[in-house]
């Protein structure tokens, strides 16, 4: 048992909050920092399956990737669904906290390259400086010894347990240079551009993004929003595990929000 603000610590020592991007809404969302925490429940968004898991397991604490609160609210109420969100988790003694651009700087993109077997050069995109360490939202690095781009699509499926992968370019090319950005990347192609990526791993890649990339010379494997960023749940499980020993992590399976037919 804990209590959450001693909780947070521990989190914000891992991804401090002031990583986070300027539009983005990180920390505690929902909650009081004086509960009482003796169990937590991991997922990727704040949605009602995930409330509703959280107070099955009797957790106090539902800790997420994304922020369920972007914009601000004027109302909370169940007139609207964040509002309504936001009355069930009072109601249920549960209180949210979010990291989301803060842990992709210091933990998310560095953790996709190291799965894919990529040895990171450098950060990827916005780039700020804490205590003299450069961050960034993503990483680009250098596979050793290289492979096709049809060979990196394979293996971005089964390091990150996917059944498909939208990939734009040659197949055939060789690629070595790669650029990865958890998530969402279409605003970060012009970076892996300007820092010699032959290839970008991100998400959320629109046909013209695509294939503009592909014109100038840059192969995109988009292997789906979720499809990436579901590494945060098993990595957040075992730190909360490992570093708040008194506390219980529980964590989502694998919950995508869409099927290809």
């Amino acid at each position: 048992m804990m209590i959450l603000q001693d909780v947070i610590k521990k989190l914000t020592d891992l991804a401090p909050e002031a990583y986070a991007q300027e539009w983005d809404n990180v920390g505690l969302l929902v909650g009081d920092r004086a509960q009482e925490i003796s169990k937590i429940f991991i997922a990727l968004d704040a949605d009602e399956t995930a409330i509703a898991q959280t107070q099955a397991c009797g957790a106090q604490l539902l800790l997420t990737h994304h922020p369920m609160i972007f914009s601000p609210l004027k109302k909370i109420n169940t007139d609207e669904f964040i509002g309504a969100r936001v009355v069930k988790l009072l109601q249920a003694g549960i209180s949210c906290y979010a990291m989301h651009t803060n842990y992709d700087a210091a933990r998310m993109g560095t953790l996709a390259a190291e799965r894919m077997g990529i040895p990171v050069e450098a950060p990827l995109g916005d780039l700020f400086e804490r205590e003299g360490q450069i961050y960034g939202i993503g990483t680009i690095g250098n596979m050793r010894g290289g492979c096709s781009l049809k060979q990196l699509g394979d293996q971005v499926k089964q390091r990150f347990g996917l059944q498909t992968v939208k990939i734009f370019g040659d197949l055939e090319k060789p690629v070595s240079r790669v650029a990865i950005c958890p998530g969402a990347g279409k605003s970060m192609i012009g970076d892996a551009l300007c820092q010699g990526a032959q290839v970008f791993i991100t998400g959320d890649i629109d046909h013209h993004s695509g294939i503009d990339a592909v014109a100038q010379g840059l192969c995109i494997i988009d292997a789906g929003h979720y499809g990436i960023e579901h590494i945060f749940i098993s990595d957040m499980q075992e730190y909360v595990s490992r570093e708040l020993p008194q506390i219980e992590a529980a964590a989502q399976e694998r919950n995508d929000p869409f099927v290809v037919l």
